[in-house]
Formats: C-alpha cells, sequence, structure tokens
C-alpha cells in the first residue's frame, strides 16, 4: 500500500514538472481566465457617436437657454431690472414715517404667503416683488391715511434656498464654503460660487508608497474642476464649463440658479481621476490618471511587467456607461507596443480603469509544488517530519 502510494505521489509530481517545463516554451491560459476584447477592434458605431453628439447639443441648448432667462421662481424682470420674488419664511422691515418720526415693523412671511400689518389682514406677499408689495400696502393704508408715507425692504432672505457642495474655499468671518444658500434675487452659478468663498486653488499633491505598493495622497480635498461643474435640477443633471465663463467670456454656460438647484464643484482630475495597475507588475498600485493616461504610462509607473507576466495578454477592465454599467474587458498586447510597434495596442486609459498583467500558469505550477512539499514530506518521510516539525511522545501516526 506504501509503495502504491509512493508511486502515485511521484507520478503527479512527474506529471507537474512536465506541464511546468511546457509552460516555459508556451503560454497555457488558465481555464477560468476571462477572455478580453483586442483594443483595436473596439470602436463606437456610427449610431453611438450620432446618438452621444445629439444629446450634447442638446444639453447645451438647454444650458444656454437657462442662462439667458428673464425669470424663474426667484426673480423676475420689471422695466428692465430683476426684481426679488418674495416667499414664505422672508423677513421684511416695513418702515412708517410720520414727519421724521419713523416706526418700524417686522413682519414674518407666513407659510400660506401672506403678511398682517397695521389695519390690514393677510396681505398676499408671495410671489410679488418688494416693489408690487409696497404698492399693495400704500393702497390699504390710503383708506385710513391720506397721505402715508412707507418703506419696504427685505430683512432676510429665506424662501428661496439652493445647495453648495464640493470643492469650495471656507473663509471667516461669515458663513462660507460648501453648504445652504438663499437667494436673494438674478443669481448666476458664478455668482454664487463666489459668494460662498471662492473655488479652491492652489493646492498640491504627492506619491508615498513603499516596496510594491504606490498611492496617491494630498492634502483634504483637491482643487476645484471648473470645467465640470455638475447643477442637478428637478432630477436632470447638467455639466457646466466655468472655465470657458471665467476665461474665453462664453456666458452660455453661466446658468442661472433656481430655487431647489444642488451646485457640486468636483475636484480637478489630477487628484480624483485614477487608474489601478494590478497583477505581474514590480509596483502595484493606484496612479493619477494624469500620470498614467495609456497603458505604457500606467506599467511604466508600476515598474514594468515582472519575468512571469503575461506580456502578450494585458487586460484593462473598465466599466462603461454605454453597457449600462457592466463592464468591459479589453486585451492588449505588450509584446506588440514594444517590439514591433504596434501603437494601437496603447490603448487611452480612463478614471477608474484597472489593468491586470496576468502570470503564465509555470509560475503557478511552482508555486504549488513549494506550497506542497510539507505535505509530501509527511506521506513519503513520516519520521523526518515528526522529528523536524513535532514532539514524538504526543503525535500518533496511522499504522
Amino acid at each position: 500500500m506504501i509503495r502504491l502510494l509512493k508511486n502515485a505521489t511521484f507520478a503527479t509530481i512527474l506529471v507537474l514538472a512536465a506541464a511546468s517545463l511546457s509552460g516555459c516554451s508556451s503560454y497555457i491560459p488558465h481555464v477560468f481566465e476571462a477572455k478580453g476584447i483586442p483594443v483595436k477592434t473596439l470602436k463606437p458605431t456610427a449610431e453611438d457617436v450620432a446618438a452621444a453628439e445629439k444629446a450634447r447639443q442638446e444639453q447645451e441648448r438647454q444650458i444656454a437657454a437657462m442662462a439667458s432667462v428673464t425669470g424663474n421662481s426667484s426673480f423676475t424682470e420689471r422695466r428692465g431690472t430683476p426684481e426679488y420674488l418674495l416667499g414664505p419664511g422672508d423677513v421684511l422691515k416695513i418702515t412708517f414715517w410720520e414727519g421724521a418720526k419713523s416706526t418700524e415693523y417686522t413682519a414674518d412671511v407666513r407659510s400660506d404667503g401672506k403678511i398682517s400689518y397695521a389695519f390690514m389682514d393677510d396681505v398676499p406677499v408671495s410671489g410679488r416683488t418688494v416693489g408690487e408689495l409696497y404698492e399693495a400696502l400704500m393702497e390699504g393704508l390710503r383708506h385710513y391715511i391720506r397721505a402715508p408715507r412707507l418703506e419696504v425692504v427685505v430683512k432676510e432672505y429665506k424662501s428661496k434656498p439652493v445647495l453648495l457642495f464640493g470643492q469650495i474655499n471656507k473663509i471667516s468671518p461669515g458663513p462660507s464654503g460648501p453648504g445652504k444658500y438663499a437667494l436673494k434675487g438674478k443669481t448666476t452659478i458664478l455668482d454664487l460660487i463666489v459668494s460662498a468663498g471662492g473655488p479652491v486653488t492652489g493646492r498640491g499633491s504627492t506619491f508615498t508608497g513603499t516596496g510594491q505598493t504606490q498611492v496617491v495622497v494630498g492634502e483634504e480635498g483637491g482643487n476645484a474642476d471648473l470645467r465640470n461643474v455638475e447643477l442637478l435640477r428637478k432630477g436632470k443633471r447638467f455639466t457646466l464649463n466655468l472655465y470657458d465663463v471665467m476665461f474665453k467670456g462664453d456666458a452660455s454656460q453661466n446658468v442661472i440658479v433656481d430655487t431647489g438647484d444642488i451646485v457640486t464643484v468636483p475636484e480637478l482630475p489630477v487628484f480624483g481621476e485614477r487608474v489601478y495597475v494590478l497583477g505581474e507588475v514590480n509596483a502595484q498600485g493606484i496612479y493619477r490618471l494624469k500620470d498614467a493616461n495609456d497603458l505604457l504610462a500606467s506599467l511604466s509607473l508600476a515598474g514594468g511587467p515582472t519575468r512571469l507576466a503575461v506580456k502578450s495578454d494585458i487586460k484593462i477592465i473598465r466599466e462603461y456607461m454605454e453597457s449600462k454599467g457592466a463592464p468591459v474587458i479589453l486585451s492588449a498586447s505588450y509584446d506588440d507596443i514594444t517590439k514591433r510597434g504596434d501603437i494601437s495596442q496603447n490603448v487611452a486609459l480612463k478614471n477608474g480603469d484597472i489593468v491586470w498583467v496576468p502570470r503564465i500558469l509555470v509560475g503557478d505550477i511552482n508555486e504549488w509544488i513549494v506550497n506542497s512539499l510539507p505535505l509530501i514530506d509527511y506521506l513519503l518521510k513520516p519520521a523526518a517530519y515528526r522529528d523536524a516539525y513535532g514532539d514524538p511522545t504526543q503525535m500518533r501516526f496511522l499504522k
């Protein structure tokens, strides 16, 4: 029985050794290895290109329309001048004059959009401008006073909130940074950002890491990406280029914000966009897309493929919006790029891409043999295993 066990074990080792030697001359693919789409064959269809262009043009048209409105729920134009529209929650200061003597009255606009003042109850306020409310109050007072003198101003703006997130400076004193802000009339998106402290600029970042790993680090939060400011309005998302507004005078991108808008100023790609290089490379890690914008650049930053790498079948794992979030696996050949000059294999990377460099089969088999040596020693030389690893008085072996 022991002889049969020895013969079976040696046969297994011989089979593995033969597979190992054959792996040195040709690559034997893994049975369950994901197959990739050659990067040269990955091209968007004409229909996809046309649909994307149509969607882009439609969004630009809508953005330009939002930047040129003459009124929304927060303001309207009267005689060519934009005026704030009052609403529930606003606080008004009404000053009544009797000769040189003045009397001030503070009125909160109730949830029903009305106020009460002097001899008048339930005066409609919501949706009116300050000038229109002034005329309504004056008309009511004339029933009781021959020549009333009145002044109406907004003491606190509360009824038209918007939310601002992202890379906004925090400045003291006063409210600043990301948060909730109340509109005070006609307000462009650039006006909103500047009044909240302005976009974050001037920050830097560094690489850190030891041995086989490199990771991007930097200050908490990065510089503002003014080319990709996001506006969410009534469930629809728009991307605005405020860089062109500031430096190219493109007013069509400077949208006039409205009640309920959510504005997000993201980080610049140098901080926010990354690629992941894993597998048989000398320094696995996370790298900035700015530095690793194509396959060759990412592999160079990672120290290049190791001697066990399958250079002819490198995988790029990507999530495509066109495929509704399903991952797409591309296949590229490092050898074709470096030895045959096929630059078309040097695929451009996108944010979130995973570059995976697989290992040849012989490396897996050798590792299996190394890990299995203790078991082989136990089966073939139990006495030696006992003397090396155990207490003879406490170990029991089957006879």
